[in-house]
């Protein structure tokens, strides 16, 4: 009688698996981790503010939008462009206000208040990580229009600063420069409960052809003769890369220096050494394969700006080169040219949707999009995430779990409400209706459950907390599965 209970439990279980039924799991099952960021660019007011010159509420009112917009389509972080060229949208003693807040270098916001401080607060509050973006050696971009300030680099230290073309930079090969760009970003680290800093493609500028079509040499000249003066015996391209390494270097050690938790991030040109077309190992004098191999970042982000049938720069085998010199295990996620999907000849979100997927298939573990404004409207409501997802942790900056959550609870007609009176970075939650989990990620350790979903019942419900570096505490049960009288 044994033998023949068994034989029909086998035979349903057989039958499950062909209707392709699974048993319900009575503990939730591990958070979905991803890392889901979208770039803010300010350089020429690409994202934020929209216009320079906004009033000061206006510009909040921008920023509330925009993270709210984050919000709801899933996202888990925001990459802000605090400081363009050699300037800052928030208030420094060591650089001038950004002319892209009010139309003039120098000119602080009216009402005066601090831009960054507010989108910390606004994205913290909404569940958001805030990385500060910074572009440590351009000094003024073509788009810019006024006049530079005096407590510019460019005005109170013009020995560092060379001009290309059409821009102003900083020349990597000046340890005043360097000092410059550590300063700046150290500065916020210490000042601004900041998530990440972030730098991107630009290290030495891309190169500027004159009318006949020729390169341009980037005006190092003084530095460069200076090293050799010194008895410096390396040649000019590895004395620039030398250089770039440096400021990498030091960006790492000394960031962690002053916040361990607080991650650092390079978003590169997206195709490797030597690879086909443009060579920013030749081009930029940016090693990049060694940083990652040397542990001096905590995410890769490399620019893949092409689609998935580029011919010579297809999406996917770029994301396989990256991957494969990952070497310590550090985060590599891609970024997508999401804003092609605006303007004329747009890519359709389907193109980044299943940019998306070949990510997931090769486990990166996230990805970030350019920029944010391509994910309003339409096209951008195609690319929502169905629910939320934890930020990837990062064990090497702190692999300690935060204690498990004590949940009180109350419920209302809207649902459970949950609280927890020393809250975490993140309450983690998961919340069984009928046979389905749903995940749920709340800032400030408050919020409601819903009391049904898609017509079934809320049942067990189950808590973590979630530290700043990512990691997770045990589960707790919140509402167990005997108080609702389910199998």
């Amino acid at each position: 009688m044994v033998r023949e209970g068994l034989k029909r439990l086998a035979a349903l279980a057989a039958l499950a698996a062909f209707l392709g039924c699974v048993p319900l799991r009575r503990t939730p099952p591990p958070a979905p981790r991803e890392f889901r960021g979208a770039w803010v660019a300010s350089v020429a007011n690409i994202d934020w503010p929209s216009r320079p010159g906004l009033g000061a509420e206006a510009q909040r009112q921008e920023a509330r939008d925009l993270v709210a917009l984050a919000r709801a389509r899933g996202l888990n972080a925001l990459i802000l462009q605090v400081r363009p060229g050699a300037d800052a949208l928030y208030p420094s003693t060591l650089e001038p206000w950004s002319e892209y807040l009010t139309g003039e270098q120098g000119r602080p916001p009216k009402p005066y208040y601090d831009p960054l401080a507010f989108w910390i607060r606004e994205a913290h509050a909404a569940g958001l990580e805030l990385h500060a973006w910074f572009n440590p050696y351009r000094a003024r971009p073509s788009s810019a229009q006024s006049p530079l300030a005096p407590s510019h680099v460019g005005k109170a230290r013009p020995e560092l600063v060379r001009s290309y073309g059409d821009q102003l930079w900083l020349d990597p090969g000046e340890s005043g420069a360097v000092e410059q760009a550590l300063a700046v970003i150290l500065d916020v680290v210490r000042r601004y409960d900041v998530d990440g800093v972030h730098i991107d493609d630009y290290f030495y500028p891309y190169p500027v052809k004159d009318a006949e079509g020729r390169p341009v040499e980037f005006p190092d000249d003084p530095s460069w003769r200076a090293y050799q003066a010194a008895g410096g015996a390396l040649s000019r391209p590895d004395w620039r890369r030398r250089n770039v390494d440096t400021l990498v270097e030091r960006l790492y050690r000394e960031v962690h220096r002053v916040k361990p938790e607080v991650r650092v991030g390079v978003s590169p040109f997206g195709v490797g050494r030597p690879g086909p077309g443009f060579s920013q190992y030749e081009e930029l004098y940016a090693d990049v394969e060694t940083w990652l191999a040397r542990g001096w970042m905590d995410y890769l982000a490399p620019q893949l700006y092409w689609k998935r049938d580029s011919p010579g720069q297809p999406f996917g085998p770029l994301l396989d080169y990256w991957q494969g010199r990952n070497t310590l295990g550090r985060h590599v996620w891609p970024g997508l040219f999401t804003s092609r999907t605006l303007g004329p000849d747009p890519w359709p979100p389907e193109e980044i949707l299943e940019q998306i997927r070949e990510a997931r298939d090769r486990h990166s573990g996230g990805h970030a999009h350019f920029s944010i404004k391509a994910l309003k409207g339409e096209a951008g409501a195609a690319l929502a995430y169905d629910g939320p997802a934890l930020v990837p942790a990062s064990p090497w900056l702190g692999s300690v779990p935060p204690p498990a959550p004590v949940v009180r609870t109350t419920r209302s007609a809207a649902g459970l409400r949950v609280q927890v009176d020393d809250p975490p970075w993140l309450l983690a939650l998961w919340a069984r209706y009928g046979s389905t989990w749903r995940f749920f990620a709340l800032p400030g350790g408050a919020g409601i459950l819903p009391a049904r979903w898609e017509g079934s019942p809320l049942g067990s419900v189950w808590a973590s907390s979630v530290g700043r570096t990512g990691a997770e505490s045990p589960l707790a049960a919140v509402l167990p599965e005997a108080q609702h009288g389910t199998p």
